[in-house]
């Protein structure tokens, strides 16, 4: 064998090995990208969710962190509350647009059923579900969906 008939020889041997290899790391990388992005944006919304929880404790008044209303709350803690409900809402549409979908891997189902156990605790608060309807304007139907379905099992499985 000549210099390029084993340059020849190589080539095939880059294209039948190199090229099937190529294709598998530019693949797995991909997915693996992929997953850092899902679990960089499940990061971002926690530090908005904890952003809020550190509203709610800031506004400890409003008594939000009880299960049961306590007391009748005066106009400018109804105003506080319903403004803390709208953030609330909003951020939890924003974790349903971002994580949620029809057919998720196992990763995405346990990003989502995170934010669903979040849905589902302030659900079971009567106050939070009766301020729902209007908070709903405008939000993405799919959302509004999932929330009020959620909102009515809470409901339902209040004691």
């Amino acid at each position: 064998m000549d210099g390029m008939q084993w340059l020849e020889a190589l080539s095939y041997l880059v294209t039948i090995i190199g090229l099937p290899l190529a294709i598998g790391v530019f693949i797995y990388d991909r997915r693996r990208d992929q997953q850092n992005d899902e679990e960089e944006i499940f990061l971002r919304l926690s530090d908005e969710y904890a952003d809020f929880m550190r509203l709610v404790i800031d506004n400890a008044d409003l008594h939000l962190l009880s299960p049961a209303t306590k007391g009748a709350l005066s106009e400018d803690q109804l105003e506080r509350k319903h403004a803390l409900f709208a953030i609330l809402v909003s951020l939890f549409e924003r974790a349903y647009v971002l994580v949620y979908e029809d057919h998720m891997s196992r990763q995405q189902q346990r990003l989502w059923q995170s934010w669903a156990d979040y849905m589902h605790e302030w659900c079971a608060r009567e106050d939070f579900r009766a301020a729902l309807p209007a908070l709903l304007h405008g939000e993405d139907p799919g959302f509004v969906a999932t929330i009020r379905r959620i909102a009515s099992e809470a409901n339902t499985a209040r004691p």
